[in-house]
């Protein structure tokens, strides 16, 4: 196993870890993103600041608010001094494709993923994009 793989399945396991800080009940999913080898942001998926930690409504759906993980991360490191320029996310499932589009835009370059998302629009875009995406 080469060293970026090594990097790579240690960040996704750190991801899967920073998920279970999310309150939702269907779903909890991780990011993280890294820059020269160093965490500049994380998230998981959950409701935004100064809501109520309930991400279903009383039938079990997803509430309509909830931030996905990948945009928390995104979110919050642009309110930080760091760039996602040229970083890499680090996921615990694929993005959907409005975090796709937030992915292109926050200039991260590279994708890593586990678990797939229902939809898999959101990768397409990515490459489209010419975003590197690996799934491990």
């Amino acid at each position: 196993m080469d060293k970026q793989t090594q990097f790579d399945l240690h960040y996704l396991e750190m991801a899967r870890i920073w998920a279970q800080n999310s309150y939702c009940i269907r779903r909890k999913v991780g990011a993280l993103m890294v820059k020269d080898r160093m965490i500049i942001s994380d998230g998981y998926n959950g409701t935004p600041r100064g809501f109520e930690n309930v991400c279903e409504d009383e039938n079990g759906a997803s509430k309509p608010y909830v931030l996905h993980a990948e945009a928390n991360a995104i979110t919050k490191v642009a309110r930080s001094n760091n760039s996602s320029e040229g970083a890499t996310i680090y996921i615990t499932a694929s993005p959907c494709i409005e975090c796709a589009k937030l992915i292109i835009q926050s200039g991260i370059v590279r994708v890593v993923y586990s678990d797939e998302y229902r939809l898999q629009d959101g990768i397409e875009l990515l490459k489209k994009a010419g975003i590197q995406v690996v799934k491990y």
